[in-house]
């Protein structure tokens, strides 16, 4: 029996102590230790006694036994201690009864927490041996080394414990939960889930996910195609049963991520980073690894679903689907306009180029370096236009494909087919499925004695609901097969063929989204690597084939001025030619528009732009030789021929003409002018030059 010495009493328990509640802490490190070592929980049971020896009343001994089952390695989830810790803090506490300093605390911050507490309150403390005082030197001294000696024995402990799992792991034989998809059997040997449909699903998963590319795909094909994904939750004792939901993008992550799926054993995939941990959040602060730093990986354990190497193939597609350039991840083809969007790299500084719109709707997609801006705070490397570099890689691409047309619409059509099959194979395993519930409810439901009725109406509403299941999803598949109905006829196959011979159109489709085409361009494209800044006015690219090879192109792009216009120098002598030969401005143009030159901003060239060219290039206008005929072919009249008919001076036709008295044109600036006039004209007209002298004359 636990006692206390007489002396032990009389020297530090005082009148004031037992004027306050005595508290009894009473903990267990887990339920399995106050189950099966009874006699410990018993002895911490019994300082309840000691603390009426001591002099406090039944009435006010407490007992905190909420912390049974719970480490003491932290008081966070310990609220008993934490009920304790405030009654200190409360003045309320006079004694503090445990077992020993490793019931209170395994660690020094909450030790020495109390330890601070109680010698501001005078509170005291005691053990199975004896009562201290905080405020005591030599007891504070002896206090402070139980605690240490605590927190250094968890220590020891944890250690031969981990050395002793870790050193089993090496092995692969330190026990995991298993995935969905596989299962222990006697003898703790792993296999394959027997269910065929779980296993079908699983591998459907990793296969839709090296067709789309991105997780949330997979998880909408699923659901469009009414396909739930197994899942066993790790609750309760084993076995744990296997429920069947609709489709989240978590649990495609979940397969996708598992090494088990690739017949690897991994430990340590999580560390603990302990400035990432949050106060009443256990599960704050755990850091998932990446695949190079699992400190265990033993291959070849379990049943494999992939190959290890399609497993680290998925991860860096994942990594790469975050779509984070600044880490130099493309991230997933995506619904916008700009065809190389994720792909795009400087050729510059070799930085993954961001994506951005402009345009007063956004409509104009635009790559740009940042990289040198974000790290090093200096001026943006480059700024390409998207579209015109994406018109040329699709160029360029189409124009590689174009001899494997034929085999990608053969392989498209194999596909198809195979697509649909797999399909309707995944319907039939959860029909199967459904049909075995049925039975098996029916089985239950023949196996119960009749007398026996509430068992048995409970087993027939239950074979009822299977029914119905079994009833509700043939209806369903029969539906999916007549809408989804794939029976190709020998002209179905022509037809396809015919269309799979025209890449382009199917490229170029209305139906066909700008995110099928980013994928389908991801396919046969790594990524691109592009320099507009070594030319004025060319865009250098180069295209990194997924094969390895690459391929050097450029074209030229808009300028603001002819002086960056690489063309500038053959416009010019063109220019001088048909000047020479006595072309007008609009001849000129239409010249060079056949010959194929485009203006610096990508326009056609008019009369308008060649005038100007003409006037920084110091070109006259062309002007026929005189003398001018007094009247034109046409009937129309020369200024100097109307003149003479008007019996009035050249300057006056001029006059007239700008003013509107009469009509007539110029061809362009610096042509001689063309004056209409008629015979009714005419006469009005020396009628009115006559007036005007008469009135003159008689003036002076």
């Amino acid at each position: 029996m636990i006692g206390a010495h007489p002396d032990e009493v009389h020297s530090k328990v005082t009148a004031e102590h037992r004027a306050r509640l005595a508290y009894v802490y009473v903990r267990q490190s887990s339920l399995g230790q106050g189950t099966q070592h009874g006699e410990s929980t018993d002895l911490q049971y019994q300082l309840v006694s000691r603390a009426m020896r001591l002099g406090w009343p039944a009435a006010r001994v407490k007992v905190i036994d909420e912390d049974l089952g719970k480490s003491g390695t932290s008081s966070t989830e310990r609220r008993g201690f934490q009920h304790l810790i405030a009654e200190i803090g409360l003045g309320h506490v006079g004694l503090v009864l445990s077992l020993d300093a490793s019931r209170l605390a395994r660690n020094n911050l909450d030790w020495y927490r109390l330890l601070e507490l109680c010698g501001i309150f005078t509170s005291l403390i005691g053990d199975s041996d004896r009562l201290y005082d905080p405020n005591v030197f030599t007891d504070r001294l002896l206090l402070g080394l139980t605690g240490m000696m605590s927190e250094a024995e968890l220590h020891q402990i944890k250690r031969r414990m981990h050395a002793g799992a870790w050193n089993k792991a090496k092995r692969a034989e330190l026990h995991q939960p298993l995935p969905v998809g596989l299962l222990r059997a006697a003898g703790n040997e792993v296999i394959l889930h027997p269910d065929r449909e779980i296993q079908a699903r699983i591998r459907l998963v990793f296969e839709k996910f090296a067709q789309l590319k991105t997780a949330q795909a997979v998880r909408r094909y699923l659901r469009e195609n009414a396909l739930k994904l197994p899942s066993r939750p790790l609750r309760g004792p084993e076995p744990h049963e296997v429920h069947w939901e609709a489709a989240r993008t978590s649990m495609v992550l979940g397969i996708l991520k598992n090494p088990a799926y690739a017949g690897t054993y991994v430990h340590g995939r999580s560390t603990k980073d302990r400035s990432r941990h949050k106060p009443q959040h256990p599960y704050s602060g755990i850091v998932r690894q990446s695949v190079d730093q699992w400190p265990i990986v033993v291959h070849n354990t379990y049943p494999a679903y992939i190959s290890w190497e399609q497993f680290l193939a998925n991860n860096t597609r994942l990594a790469n689907n975050r779509n984070d350039h600044r880490r130099n991840f493309p991230g997933a083809p995506k619904k916008g306009k700009a065809l190389l969007q994720g792909i795009v790299r400087c050729g510059r500084c070799g930085a993954l180029m961001s994506l951005g719109y402009s345009g007063p709707h956004g409509e104009y997609p635009v790559y740009r370096c940042d990289h040198t801006v974000s790290e090093h705070g200096g001026p943006r490397c480059q700024e390409v236009r998207g579209l015109g570099l994406d018109a040329q890689v699709e160029e360029v691409f189409l124009c590689a494909l174009q001899p494997d047309r034929i085999a990608l619409c053969l392989a498209a059509l194999g596909e198809l087919e195979a697509e649909h099959n797999a399909l309707m194979r995944q319907h039939e395993l959860h029909l199967q499925r459904l049909e075995y519930q049925a039975e098996r409810a029916r089985r239950q439901y023949d196996a119960v004695e009749p007398e026996n009725r509430l068992v048995a109406r409970t087993l027939e509403r239950a074979w009822e609901e299977k029914l119905l299941a079994l009833e509700k999803a043939k209806q369903e598949h029969s539906s999916r097969m007549k809408e989804q109905r794939l029976v190709l006829t020998a002209e179905d196959r022509k037809d396809i063929l015919a269309l799979g011979e025209d890449l382009p159109a199917i490229w170029h489709a209305a139906s066909t989204t700008p995110a099928e085409r980013k994928q389908i361009l991801r396919f046969v494209l790594k990524e691109v690597i592009v320099d507009q800044k070594g030319s004025a006015d060319k865009v250098q690219f180069k295209v990194v084939w997924t094969t390895g090879a690459v391929s050097e192109h450029w074209y030229y792009r808009r300028v603001r001025s002819y002086r960056d216009y690489g063309f500038s120098h053959r416009i010019h002598r063109r220019i001088r030619q048909l000047h020479a030969q006595g072309k007008l401005d609009d001849e000129i143009a239409e010249g060079l528009n056949q010959d194929g030159f485009c203006g610096a901003k990508g326009c056609r060239f008019t009369s308008k732009t060649v005038w100007i060219l003409r006037q920084h290039m110091g070109l006259p206008s062309v002007i026929p030789h005189g003398p001018f005929p007094r009247q034109w072919d046409d009937g129309s009249y020369s200024v100097h021929g109307a003149a003479k008919t008007l019996g009035v001076y050249p300057g006056t036709i001029h006059k007239w003409l700008k003013t509107g008295r009469v009509r007539g044109e110029q061809r362009r600036k610096g042509t001689p002018w063309k004056v209409f006039l008629s015979e009714r004209e005419i006469a009005d007209l020396k009628h009115h030059v006559q007036e005007a002298r008469r009135s003159r004359r008689g003036v002076s």
